[in-house]
């Protein structure tokens, strides 16, 4: 999540915990105990045998309880991990209420008629041919321009997802090119708080933090871009010859008309003017509710007898809006805020472990250890990428994959005499965009909540994401544009 205005400070001023009692192997048992359940439940259960559908929050709190029985054996007290557990919890509380409204906003942005309109209009100018590097390019202006990748699959994320799917292109592929273009905007907007915390950390300023990082950043959206353009030649989407059909079913449906494009300016200037994103989001349900009621009362008399309750509904439950056409009947439902409570669940689950890890000093543990054998410059790199995607997976939030390798680096980027924007440039090259690439992390969570794609159907997509590691450290193993701190002086 970005958008949280005292995130950084809270962030720069945490407190990382330390055991010296506890050693590595120790420190370890809670997570490979984490990560096989997690591999039986994805390869030999389905995810959903095996515990229900909330199995993945039920692995991650017995990964907890690991973790506490190796704290207690340690000495660790147990108000300290509460402690750790409750400051973990304070930190989503923002980004849980966001959810719920996202859910508000998709279930009254449906029955007001705006995402069926962003699909009318869309299929009828994005042609499947240029469609997924244009998602990249979109998404990107929009994430640059608010500094949020939150914010901008919460808009023309689901826009596009809506378009793609209609079109007939995989949701998969759709998330991906949304997910590579509003990381790279969030990656590059000096708005974005991810872009002003890891600098923080790394000791150099935000300008310079920017520049330094397009060296890597730059040339892995030109790749993507180039990748996604050859997938969008070579692909046939099963839709392109049935649009007229859509669009007709659309019209039949709801009434459709350019205003309805008032209620995502509105929410899109909001957040352009820094208004807080809770209030920016609530104001385009409200708004949404109004158009509902002044666009589409055929729509709302069809889904209740009373236009309110059917408003409440769609705010808080399963909402649909049958068509004609079967193709759109899945694209044009919601789940309100219910929708987002297994998102909301995992979110939590993962905090309450990644707060006993952190509580019981398994996390600067196993990051020390990784320092520890980092004797080249390029031992360095690779440790702090490590860490950083360890520390997403183990810690669940991107925020401390930011901070905790940051302080714990620090003084090894300096002994090897390199300039400090090496060091924000690599936690942000895999701290901030492999976030997402994890489903129990707040950012993978957060996305597949909201695109309704799951991260195994979009990891593969998400190649921004995924490939940025790799460019830095193919930086750093060439010895590319490294910076060393006499050049920086």
């Amino acid at each position: 999540m970005q958008d949280q205005n005292d995130k950084n400070f809270k962030a720069n001023d945490q407190n990382i915990v330390t055991n010296k009692e506890l050693n590595i192997w120790e420190a370890l048992v809670p997570v490979i105990i984490l990560m096989a359940l997690l591999a039986y439940n994805i390869f030999f259960v389905d995810g959903q045998e095996w515990f229900g559908a909330y199995t993945n929050q039920i692995i991650l709190l017995i990964g907890g309880g690991v973790a506490a029985g190796v704290g207690f054996f340690n000495k660790v007290s147990f108000s300290t991990m509460v402690s750790e557990i409750w400051e973990n919890l304070k930190s989503v509380f923002v980004p849980i209420l966001i959810l719920f409204l996202v859910g508000a906003l998709a279930g009254t942005w449906l029955i007001s008629g705006v995402i069926p309109a962003m699909v009318y209009y869309g299929l009828q100018v994005l042609s499947p041919e240029i469609f997924l590097p244009a998602s990249v390019i979109i998404a990107a202006i929009i994430s640059i321009a608010t500094g949020s990748s939150w914010t901008t699959s919460a808009t023309v994320g689901i826009a596009l997802v809506g378009i793609g799917t209609a079109l007939g292109i995989s949701p998969g592929m759709i998330a991906g090119a949304v997910i590579s273009g509003a990381y790279f905007g969030d990656k590059m907007s000096p708005l974005s708080d991810t872009t002003n915390l890891a600098p923080a950390m790394a000791g150099t300023d935000l300008f310079t933090h920017i520049k330094y990082m397009s060296l890597t950043t730059v040339p892995t959206i030109v790749v993507t871009l180039i990748v996604f353009g050859i997938i969008s030649a070579s692909i046939e989407p099963t839709g392109n010859a049935d649009i007229s059909n859509l669009l007709t079913s659309i019209n039949n449906t709801f009434n459709i008309t350019p205003w309805l494009f008032l209620v995502p300016i509105v929410v899109i200037a909001l957040i352009l003017a820094k208004t807080k994103p809770l209030i920016a989001l609530l104001s385009g349900v409200i708004l949404a509710a109004i158009f509902a009621l002044i666009f589409q009362p055929e729509v709302l008399s069809k889904l209740s007898d009373s236009n309110f309750s059917a408003i409440i509904n769609a705010i808080l439950t399963d909402t649909s809006v049958a068509t004609d056409n079967t193709a759109l009947n899945e694209l044009f439902s919601s789940g309100g805020m219910n929708g987002m409570l297994w998102t909301i669940f995992l979110i939590i689950c993962a905090m309450v472990f990644g707060g006993i890890m952190d509580g019981i000093g398994a996390l600067s543990r196993i990051t020390n250890a990784l320092l520890s054998v980092a004797s080249s410059v390029f031992g360095l790199f690779a440790s702090t990428v490590i860490s950083c995607l360890g520390l997403n997976a183990i810690a669940s939030d991107q925020y401390l994959a930011i901070v905790i390798p940051g302080k714990m680096f620090k003084k090894a980027y300096e002994d090897k005499g390199l300039a400090p924007q090496n060091l924000s440039r690599t936690l942000e090259d895999s701290g901030t965009v492999t976030s997402v690439l994890i489903p129990w992390n707040t950012c993978g969570a957060y996305q597949s909540g909201v695109l309704g794609v799951d991260v195994s159907q979009y990891f593969f997509y998400a190649i921004f994401n995924w490939l940025s590691p790799f460019t830095t450290l193919l930086f750093a193993a060439f010895r590319i544009k490294i910076k060393m701190l006499k050049e920086s002086k």
